[in-house]
């Protein structure tokens, strides 16, 4: 069984794309409605709620667990990584990724083991607009791992603060609309008029609206949304450890949230239309 986590709805594009991609795996998906948003939280706050998810899903038999939620993988997952799970009872046979590294390696073309540059990687000269959360986006996680990689490399961030609010709450078409255009023109803006060769989607409500991004970025942009980029790196992380998988002739899917099932539920449909109901935690 495989655990996927995030503090809110946003993280089901990236379970959905698993789902698709790996029918025959279990999987268990938990929300952290209870202190959602995770934006504005304290960072040791984001770490301690980003861990007591984590051990839940563990409890509940999931060996692997991802932070399917850009801001827990850049404030959580590395304490998680370093400082909790060697401690912790967890420590044999289960690992907690997140998905900041399988977007690296989509945008740099290098695997996230590689981390001083390596040729042709080294040379490359373009630039990369990230699109995000005021959290992540202030976190500086995308420019300072893309750089390791790519010391060449121009990074243009830019925070989108209303746009997963206004998807999740089903906004007009017309205001998302406006809302991406907005975003798009401050990063051009911000980087002298300068289009991007490849604009990173850095927040899982954003593939949504990938076709107002795909609107208003230029025709060659190469558009890199998480749900895919993800699905890809997890295919080949998976290829190489097995014992993660079961063998079941069809995966089973559990939903569950530390909110109102009811709510989540119907909200959740936003994300997946045919998503199954929600329990509680």
């Amino acid at each position: 069984m495989i655990g996927v986590f995030d503090s809110g709805l946003g993280g089901l594009t990236v379970l959905r794309a698993l789902v698709e991609r790996f029918k025959t795996v279990d999987f268990v998906y938990l929300a952290d409605h209870a202190h959602v948003p995770y934006g504005n939280q304290p960072s040791e706050d984001i770490v301690g709620y980003t861990r007591a998810c984590v051990e839940e899903l563990f409890s509940r038999g999931a060996k692997l667990t991802l932070l399917g939620c850009n801001t827990a993988t850049a404030v959580a997952l590395r304490r998680l990584q370093q400082d909790w799970l060697p401690q912790s009872r967890w420590v044999a046979g289960h690992n907690v990724l997140g998905i900041v590294a399988p977007t690296v390696e989509g945008a740099t073309q290098t695997p996230w083991a590689v981390t001083s540059p390596q040729y042709p990687q080294k040379y490359n000269t373009d630039t990369i607009a990230v699109f995000g959360t005021t959290r992540t986006i202030t976190s500086g996680v995308y420019p300072e791992e893309i750089r390791k990689r790519c010391p060449k490399v121009t990074v243009v961030q830019q925070i989108c603060s209303e746009l997963a609010g206004a998807i999740e709450n089903k906004r007009p078409e017309a205001e998302l609309d406006a809302l991406v255009r907005e975003g798009v023109e401050a990063m051009l803006a911000n980087n002298g008029e300068m289009p991007p060769h490849r604009a990173i989607l850095g927040c899982t409500h954003f593939p949504l609206v990938e076709h107002l991004f795909r609107k208003y970025l230029p025709p060659f942009t190469r558009i890199l949304s998480q749900p895919e980029v993800v699905a890809d790196s997890f295919e080949d992380y998976l290829a190489r450890r097995s014992n993660y998988l079961n063998r079941d002739e069809r995966g089973k899917l559990t939903l569950l949230t530390t909110g109102d099932p009811d709510d989540v539920s119907e909200k959740a449909r936003v994300f997946w239309p045919d998503v199954p109901a929600f329990a509680k935690a």
